[in-house]
């Protein structure tokens, strides 16, 4: 998959940094990590997973920047010889995905827990209303091009619509998804516990998204092989597989991996029916309030405690000044007893 999205995107010379040797922790320490940030997340009230290519490798789907990923070889002036062809108990309240495989959608993840920064190869939008609806198959085009069909609003609600339908996958430098960037960014910002899944973070703005949590006093995790653009604001990094991280991370919380099942697969429906891929408006506002709630409060937080310093620094100066005074009161004590 990775090959041919990479095929269909534009020529572009800026990738960042590519073939960053891999780092692997050893397994006493990944057992302590893993331990460190279970705990975390039972601690915590809203974990954001941030995901990138490094999920999907264990899919069978190559990364951009690793040694071996399709970037990194197409810089040696090789192609890679790999191509793949696709026809939880409340603790992740949000996913912020960087990735367009659709393997998020089709493991029946709703709509409402997820930003999808970069489009999805099983999605298509109207370029005239905007809405998006699921495919059965993924799209064979990249950059938001015209896909030859007419948008299917009209036949199911009474906005009747004649646009045509596009795929969702964006090209360099194209402007990401109103919706899905604003989201991401609520969560990012209430989060008090942001976890990046293999994503060197080098990809701006949704790169620079989990560093939001630590400007409002949340901790930063990064889970991924390779150095990333912010592992010095990281409060934890774990050098591993994510595939293997996350096993032990659900063993560790006692809970069951779910198999993937077609049932809960949209792509894979029966029937004839169109389903939409949006927001609700009314999640969109819910998760604006609890941002300028959460916003509000840690900023008033943040006064208090700057306050309460200038307060103490001022009573340390009164009470040094007062002891001075006393010295002095001291001395002038002395010098008339001894007279």
């Amino acid at each position: 998959m990775s090959c041919s999205y990479a095929d269909g995107l534009s020529p572009y010379d800026h990738k960042g940094l590519l073939g960053l040797p891999e780092q692997f922790d050893t397994s006493d320490k990944i057992e302590e990590k893993c331990k460190l940030l279970t705990q975390w997340i039972l601690e915590s009230r809203h974990v954001v997973f941030h995901t990138g290519a490094g999920i999907s490798t264990a899919a069978g789907i190559p990364d951009f920047r690793g040694p071996n990923g399709v970037w990194t070889l197409e810089k040696q002036g090789v192609k890679p010889n790999i191509n793949v062809a696709f026809n939880d108990d409340g603790y992740a309240k949000f996913i912020v995905s960087q990735n367009i495989d659709g393997l998020h959608l089709r493991s029946g993840l709703n709509r409402q827990s997820i930003a999808e920064l970069h489009g999805n190869m099983f999605t298509e939008q109207c370029a005239t209303c905007k809405r998006q609806f699921i495919r059965y198959s993924a799209t064979t085009s990249v950059g938001q091009k015209q896909l030859g069909t007419t948008c299917p609003g009209s036949q199911i609600s009474r906005r009747g619509c004649r646009g045509k339908l596009i795929d969702t996958i964006l090209d360099w430098e194209a402007s990401l998804p109103e919706d899905d960037l604003v989201m991401a960014d609520y969560h990012s910002c209430v989060a008090d516990l942001s976890i990046a899944l293999g994503t060197t973070l080098q990809i701006v703005p949704s790169g620079n998204l989990p560093t939001f949590t630590k400007k409002y006093g949340g901790r930063l995790v990064i889970i991924n092989l390779q150095p990333t653009k912010h592992d010095k604001k990281a409060d934890l990094i774990i050098h591993s597989y994510v595939d293997e991280v996350l096993i032990k991370i659900m063993k560790c919380l006692q809970l069951d991996i779910p198999q993937y099942t077609e049932d809960l697969d949209p792509t894979k429906r029966k029937n004839i029916e169109i389903v939409e891929w949006n927001y609700l408006r009314v999640n969109v506002v819910d998760m604006k309030n609890m941002f300028n709630a959460h916003t509000k409060k840690f900023k008033q937080i943040k006064l208090e405690k700057k306050l309460k310093r200038k307060n103490e620094d001022e009573f340390k100066k009164e009470e040094k000044k007062c002891k001075d005074d006393h010295c002095e009161e001291m001395v002038k004590t002395e010098v008339v007893v001894v007279d």
